[in-house]
């Protein structure tokens, strides 16, 4: 717009003709233009958000878009004809004083139509070949932002987890969603168009500082509006492309995961037997069932869906390093929880359905462990009085069994079949391990035997 001028003050003492020789110009043409509205500023909200939380006062800063015009509908300036919005101080006199008055109380996205008298306009000066002499200026103008130097980042959060443990803090890295747009609502960038999170560190200047500030005390699962003021964005250059210069934006921001470079493996036990003999160490096989998700919830593997147990050996790289720790200590029949930070995981390129620089969640259910060097374990339930004669490699023996596995899943039973089952000791018809297990007995004893599958079936088993 051209620059403002002073208003002009008419004088007080006209000739008499004169003022009768203009009242009788008013009248006759009346019909083709509008009277002069003297002083006042007339303003008509043409259309107002159903919601405002926030309007202009002075000391503001704004961008907005009009048209000018002259009462008999000729253009005299637009700022879309030029493609940009027009950027001021509100109340300083950096625009004419129709103007400065005219935008206070305006809510964003707010559509007024105003009418400036010329004393509030460019007087009887004008502008050059712009703005003739005692012009009323017809303005239509739409409002797209507000800030003010005063401001901070502001956090609105409209959603949050009933359980938080963990929040963020300085130097964490995260991955979140969010849709940017300024303050009309126009987008300018969105990580969901791209079906990809925004995956940074926060606190340390990889970010607008309005977002490093945003983002702070956030909940895996927290939805937040994050408004950030220009100077704590992209400041009077904009990006070059989609964000315009002294632009205000707006994130709607979801948070999906979160952990610190310094994080080692979180475990925890949702049950635990009440007998355990024996915790798995570092050298044992294992059996387990699990699901794998991330922290937001979503499945990636389940060892259920494929209805075969994950079978492994433990601290020996089989498995990525979390798993290889979070494996040790569990009983069987234990079911527990283990989050693993990227890091101990798969990293920053991630693997599959696992995204580059995501925690993971195992929930784990022991089925079976053993270890390579282990024996046949062998505990006596019940020896009869007299036992002198005890079973060696070529007796004949006939006996009784129930077969399981170690989570109590049957395998067999001769009890169902009404008859003993029958072999010569050490002759291979079992395996090895019931070979060292049915020895030494005596009649009417009754055993636990329990084998491990390097003395049972093996890896392929049956």
């Amino acid at each position: 717009s051209p620059a403002p001028r002073a208003p002009v003050v008419l004088g007080s003492r006209w000739p008499v003709l004169a003022l009768q020789a203009a009242f009788l110009v008013s009248f006759v043409t009346c019909n083709d233009a509008p009277p002069v509205p003297g002083d006042q500023l007339h303003i008509d909200r043409s259309w107002v958000p159903e919601t405002c939380s926030r309007q202009v006062k002075e000391g503001d800063f704004v961008r907005y878009h009009y048209h000018g015009t002259f009462p008999d509908g000729t253009k005299f300036d637009s700022s879309y004809d030029r493609g940009s919005t027009y950027n001021v101080f509100v109340g300083k006199g950096q625009i004419i004083a129709g103007m400065d008055k005219a935008l206070i109380g305006m809510c964003i996205n707010e559509r007024r139509f105003v009418k400036i008298p010329p004393s509030l306009a460019y007087g009887s000066e004008g502008v050059a070949d712009v703005i003739p002499p005692d012009a009323i200026l017809h303005f239509d103008v739409l409002l797209l932002d507000i800030w003010n130097p005063s401001d901070s980042v502001h956090v609105e959060t409209y959603h949050k987890p009933e359980n938080c443990s963990r929040t963020v803090q300085v130097s964490d890295f995260i991955r979140y969603h969010y849709n940017g747009t300024l303050m009309d609502g126009t987008l300018f960038d969105s990580s969901h168009n791209r079906m990809r999170t925004y995956d940074t560190y926060v606190g340390i200047g990889w970010l607008i500082p309005g977002m490093d500030t945003g983002l702070l005390g956030m909940c895996v699962g927290e939805k937040r509006i994050i408004t950030v003021p220009p100077f704590l964005g992209y400041g009077e250059d904009g990006d070059g492309k989609d964000i315009p210069s002294q632009a205000s934006l707006v994130f709607d921001v979801v948070l999906l995961d979160l952990h610190n470079p310094k994080d080692g493996i979180t475990v925890q036990s949702h049950y635990v037997p009440e007998n355990c003999e024996r915790r798995t160490q570092v050298g044992d096989y294992i059996r387990y069932h699990y699901n794998g998700s991330l922290l937001d919830g979503t499945l990636f593997d389940s060892s259920y869906s494929r209805n075969h147990t994950y079978d492994t050996y433990i601290g020996k790289g089989y498995v990525i390093a979390g798993m290889d720790e979070g494996l040790l200590g569990l009983c069987i029949g234990e079911e527990r929880r283990v989050i693993i930070p990227p890091h101990l995981g798969y990293g920053e390129e991630g693997r599959g359905k696992i995204p580059g620089s995501a925690v993971l969640v195992f929930d784990i259910y022991v089925i079976d462990f053993h270890n390579p060097a282990d024996s046949v374990s062998i505990t006596s339930l019940f020896k009869p009085s007299d036992c002198t004669l005890l079973s060696k490699k070529g007796d004949y023996l006939k006996y009784h069994y129930n077969a399981t596995l170690m989570d109590g899943t049957v395998l067999d039973s001769t009890h169902q079949y009404g008859k003993t089952y029958n072999i010569v000791l050490g002759s291979g018809q079992v395996v090895i391990g019931m070979d060292i297990g049915l020895q030494d007995m005596c009649v009417g004893e009754k055993r636990t035997v329990v084998v491990p599958p390097h003395l049972g079936y093996g890896e392929p088993g049956v």
